[in-house]
């Protein structure tokens, strides 16, 4: 008797375990990438075959610093309207987030990023930079660009400048003649049915111009404010700005501004010359006043 209960109670513990197993994880239909494909939606050179290192080997974002963005290229806003990148350009410099909407993690941390700069920065946007994200997915459309630039906007807190936050969505060729000038390689995974890429915001000049790379979902305040300065040609700022770019050296490793140590000396070498002559200026000025008293006294 006490064999059979123990055999039952084995039964049920066994019974218990297997019910707290979580489901198999089922691998996406690769069909939805075919399909996209066929329809001209997702690009094949993008897309990973029988790589067996993965998909993140052929990831990568290459620097082409001074390279010029395809101001023609023709996009649709948040609101559908066909417009062309060049409308965005031509006043202020302006800070590109290639990303994609649907993106279940990097993408909205890219864009959390930029906001949350922009959130510190002393610069407004319309006044001396926009913002432009663009999805490199061809599937997306304007109500997809339209729902994030509402989730953001509201984030950002400042509905004034929604003028100046633009979301775009395009078609394959489009897209590509973008992510191909700033060097942005994705890859579209057949079995997790995302797009691998790496995370990075650009600064362009008012002409359309790589300027600089802020690589990773942080950007210092900072760095962004000195690089859209440079990036205006010092048209915005002030002049403390000019002076600190003076003293500061762009790594673009790092990807970020160090203090310039030969740059700092001269500068400080600079103010002592300065402070010296001005010193001994004074010095004399005050010294012939007194022969000058004393001679008409």
């Amino acid at each position: 008797m006490k064999l059979l209960k123990y055999i039952v109670g084995m039964f049920v513990v066994a019974a218990t375990v297997f019910a707290q197993q979580p489901p198999p994880i089922s691998e996406p239909d690769p069909g939805v990438a075919i399909k996209a494909v066929q329809t001209g939606q997702i690009d094949p050179i993008n897309m990973r075959g029988t790589d067996p290192v993965g998909p993140l080997s052929r990831v990568s974002i290459e620097q082409r610093l001074d390279s010029q963005l395809p101001l023609d290229a023709e996009f649709r806003d948040e609101a559908g309207k066909t417009v062309k990148l060049g409308d965005y350009f031509g006043k202020r410099p302006v800070i590109l987030a290639l990303v994609y909407y649907q993106c279940p993690m990097l993408c909205t941390q890219i864009l959390n990023g930029v906001v949350r700069a922009a959130k510190v920065l002393t610069f407004t946007p319309g006044q001396e930079y926009d913002v432009i994200a663009l999805s490199f997915d061809a599937r997306e459309g304007p109500a997809d660009a339209a729902g994030k630039k509402t989730a953001y906007m509201r984030d950002f807190g400042h509905p004034e400048t929604a003028h100046a936050w633009h979301f775009l969505t395009g078609n394959v060729d489009q897209i590509k003649r973008v992510t191909e000038a700033v060097g942005f390689k994705y890859v579209w995974d057949v079995h997790t049915a995302q797009f691998a890429h790496a995370s990075a915001v650009y600064i362009l000049t008012p002409q359309g111009k790589l300027s600089k790379y802020f690589y990773g979902i942080d950007y210092s305040p900072k760095d962004m404010r000195f690089a859209l300065v440079e990036a205006s040609h010092n048209k915005i700022g002030n002049p403390v700005d000019r002076i600190l770019l003076y003293c500061y050296h762009f790594d673009p490793h790092a990807a970020k501004y160090t203090p310039y140590a030969l740059a700092l000396l001269r500068a400080a070498g600079a103010a002592t010359v300065l402070i010296f002559g001005g010193f001994v200026f004074i010095s004399l000025r005050r010294e012939r006043r007194q022969k000058g008293s004393r001679s008409a006294s």
